[in-house]
């Protein structure tokens, strides 16, 4: 097997990180209206009008970022990729269910539940799916 025909190997090895995950949304305002009070992150930079991309960040601290775009593809209803959200304990897990719900969220009845689950499945305002997992479990 030979080199790429990008030139080469790695030669700085090990210097990738994962520094933003990209998620499709239909309406990138109601996105970004969700996803920054289910975060408390902030956009980047001002949306202005016929922008159709956006990075969120940590309102406070560093963090992962989170980026919308407009996309017309379809949802997937078993995503390859997808967000966890980290709640505490049990209890935590559920306010957070709660006061997500109350954003706009909604339950998926995700068919792939194991017994005992320490995961609930959601779905943003575009659909998008995501987890809010209970930390405190093993």
């Amino acid at each position: 097997m030979g080199e790429p025909e990008w030139g080469g190997g790695c030669k700085t090895g090990g210097v990738l990180r994962v520094g933003t995950t990209v998620m499709g949304v239909e309406d990138i305002h109601r996105a970004v209206a969700f996803w920054t009070q289910a975060l408390n992150y902030v956009p980047r930079r001002a949306l202005d009008p016929g922008d159709d991309f956006t990075v969120l960040v940590p309102a406070v601290g560093d963090g992962a970022h989170l980026a919308l775009d407009v996309s017309q593809s379809a949802v997937q209803p078993h995503p390859r990729v997808h967000l966890d959200l980290y709640a505490g304990d049990g209890a935590d897990q559920m306010d957070e269910v709660d006061r997500l719900l109350a954003l706009g969220a909604t339950l998926v009845d995700w068919d792939l539940y194991p017994a005992n689950p320490d995961f609930v499945v959601m779905a943003d305002t575009e659909g998008n799916r995501f987890c809010v997992i209970d930390t405190s479990r093993p």
